[in-house]
Formats: structure tokens, C-alpha cells, sequence
């Protein structure tokens, strides 16, 4: 049994970027805006958390620079998108790219070194006595980060916003629908402006995760690949908060799966592959049947 709550913490720990991810593209492309730049976004929130720390001497500090960042990022995505109509597409790309290239500039600017920074102060990990012994529901109070919970409470937000406001209903129907909903006088982009600038910050908030939580230091390219893997787990949870939470945690189990097949005669290549191989099924077998907003990628004068 204590094998199985181990292996339910680390699953959970894994878990948080890739939600976090799969919410931020859930939350971007609800309504109708193609986000492809999540990678982008969480490096760059990963390193104005280390950077926000590094300077305050706050972890807290770091992740609200993080989320700041983001929604800042989040802003300018939309701006290339909505004002000056640039392909979404080639947009998300193009934030991928630059974040590769700015934090290592930056890194080195700061830290004169290449390839990580140094260490800074990090969230801690916590364990509920007593509750931590429950099996299968003490995983959630073992060795865990307060970004674990903040970020249930972020879903539980995100799909009570959705699917009980009317906000929440105009907001999806921008993504299917949205000249309709403009005809009815909804200001269908500053919708979407604001719906970005949410979707960034939180996609800084899951990249402050890898490097004050996982880690107290920024290394290179350390999102390493989470962004995608989040953008399959929102089409697997079909564009919803509470699939993009349950996809995520399919995700966060085959990157679990890797530490502990490495006792068996199993090549390690093999084993790092687990969770990209996975993320490729999903959306080859998965990914035509789920049903997106069908304005996705659509624009308004």
C-alpha cells in the first residue's frame, strides 16, 4: 500500500505543469484563439520565478513575477493575433522560439553562465501527518507543493466560471459562434484579450512550478516539452477544465511510469520516450474524435 500512495504522490507531483498547461490552452482555444506557444509561455514564466527570486529573496515574490510575466506574454499573443491578425499558428511558434532565445540570453546576462542559474529560495514540499497514511486519498498530503492545491482550485474556478456564469457561456459561445455573439453586442475581442492574458498567467504560474517547486534553479529549455504535452491533455479532455485535469493526470501517469520501470531490463532510452509516445497515441487515436469550438482560429473585424 505504501508503494502505491508513493507512486499516486509522484504521479500527482508531475501532474501540476501539465494541468496547468492543458487549462491554459483549454481556457485560450474555448474561445477560438489556436495556442501552440504554451511551451514558450511556461519557460518564460519558469524563469521570472527563479529571476523574481533570485532578486527578492521570495519564492512567493518569484511566482507572482512568473504569473505577471505570463499575462504579459499572454497580452502580446493576443495582440500579434487579434490586432495585426498574424497566423496563430506561426505566432505560437514564433513565442516558442523567442522564449528559447530570451531566457538564455537573459540567464547569462544575470548568472554569467550558460545553462542554469544558481540556486534560489523554492517552495517546499509538505506532508499532512495522519492523513498522509489514508490510503489512495493521503497521496494528496504527501510530499506535496501548495501548487497542487492551488491548482484544483484554479480547475474548480475555471469550470464554475465556464459553465455557471453567463460570462462563462458568451465566452464559449465567442468560440464557436462569435460573429452571432458579436451581432448581440458582446465585445467578442476583449473577450478574448482577457481570456489570453488568464490563459498566460497561468501558463507562467505552471512554469514557476518546474523551477521553485520541482527544482530551486532555471535550467535551459527545462519545460521540455510539458507545453505540448498540455495542449494534448486539453484536446484529449475535449476542451473542458475538469477533462483537461483528468487528461492531465493520464499524462503525469506515464511520466510516473518512467521511475519505476527503470528496475526492470528496460532500455533507458525507452523509458524517457514513455511519456512522449503516449502523448502521440492520444492524439493520433483520440484527438479526431473530440469535438474543438468550431471558430477555432477564426477572427472578428
Amino acid at each position: 500500500m505504501a508503494d502505491i500512495n508513493n507512486f499516486l504522490a509522484l504521479m500527482l507531483q508531475l501532474s501540476v505543469p501539465i494541468v496547468l498547461g492543458a487549462l491554459c490552452g483549454t481556457i485560450a482555444e474555448r474561445g477560438g484563439i489556436i495556442l501552440l506557444g504554451e511551451e514558450g509561455l511556461m519557460l518564460i514564466g519558469a524563469f521570472a520565478g527563479v529571476a523574481g527570486s533570485f532578486f527578492t529573496g521570495s519564492a512567493f515574490a518569484g511566482a507572482v513575477l512568473s504569473v505577471l510575466a505570463g499575462a504579459l506574454v499572454g497580452w502580446l499573443y493576443a495582440l500579434f493575433c487579434l490586432k495585426w491578425k498574424a497566423q496563430q499558428s506561426v505566432v505560437g511558434v514564433g513565442i516558442n522560439l523567442f522564449a528559447s532565445g530570451i531566457t538564455a540570453v537573459m540567464l547569462k546576462a544575470i548568472w554569467h553562465t550558460e545553462g542554469m542559474s544558481d540556486s534560489v529560495e523554492a517552495f517546499s514540499s509538505f506532508t499532512v501527518p495522519g492523513l498522509s497514511k489514508i490510503p489512495v486519498i493521503g497521496a494528496l498530503f504527501y510530499e506535496q507543493s501548495p501548487y497542487l492545491y492551488l491548482m484544483i482550485l484554479i480547475v474548480a474556478a475555471t469550470w464554475i466560471l465556464f459553465y455557471r456564469t453567463k460570462y462563462g457561456l458568451r465566452y464559449r459561445a465567442i468560440g464557436d459562434q462569435p460573429y452571432a455573439v458579436q451581432t448581440c453586442g458582446v465585445p467578442v475581442n476583449r473577450y478574448r484579450y482577457t481570456a489570453m492574458m488568464a490563459a498566460g498567467a497561468i501558463a507562467g504560474l505552471a512554469g514557476s512550478y518546474l523551477s521553485l517547486a520541482q527544482n530551486n534553479l532555471f535550467v535551459t529549455d527545462m519545460v521540455s516539452g510539458r507545453g505540448f504535452m498540455g495542449l494534448a491533455a486539453n484536446i484529449f479532455g475535449g476542451w473542458n477544465p475538469i477533462g483537461s485535469l483528468g487528461a492531465g493526470m493520464v499524462f503525469a501517469v506515464a511520466q510516473a511510469a518512467r521511475f519505476y520501470l527503470t528496475d526492470f531490463e528496460i532500455p533507458s532510452q525507452i523509458v524517457q520516450m514513455l511519456p512522449y509516445v503516449v502523448t502521440l497515441l492520444i492524439l493520433l487515436f483520440v484527438g479526431k474524435r473530440v469535438k474543438g469550438p468550431e471558430a477555432l482560429g477564426k477572427l472578428v473585424d
